[in-house]
């Protein structure tokens, strides 16, 4: 089981990843958003924002979100981990149900070019 810290190391990580990125993956990182993203087997929830291509985590809660973010992600550490690592496919993962992202419309549109 992936532990508090790996998981904000590879919410670093893709932080890191998206701010590199170029054409229209940086345009789909670009956006303004709140993000959250519960980590399941933890019962942790990471919370921030998404803006000038990053994620920038503000707070580690215990248990689920208090409040509902514009973007939001939910998975087991070990699932985030991977995923960052390139060892886990998000659609894959998405359609099994081992991640859930909840978004509205036009944001998952963008957001499925990050992933």
């Amino acid at each position: 089981m992936a532990t508090i810290e790996e998981c904000r190391a590879a919410l670093e990580k893709l932080s890191d990843n998206m701010q590199g990125a170029e054409g229209d993956v940086r345009a789909a990182a670009a956006l303004d958003r709140s993000v959250s993203c519960h980590i399941t087997d933890l019962d942790v929830t990471f919370v921030g924002r998404m803006t000038d291509g990053r994620i920038e985590v503000d707070d580690t809660l215990q248990g689920p979100p208090r409040d509902k973010a514009q973007i939001r992600l939910a998975m087991a550490g070990d699932d985030l981990v991977a995923l960052v690592g390139g060892d886990l496919h998000f659609a894959k993962a998405w359609g099994s149900g081992r991640v859930r992202l909840e978004a509205n419309l036009l944001d998952l549109f963008r957001l499925r070019k990050l992933l």
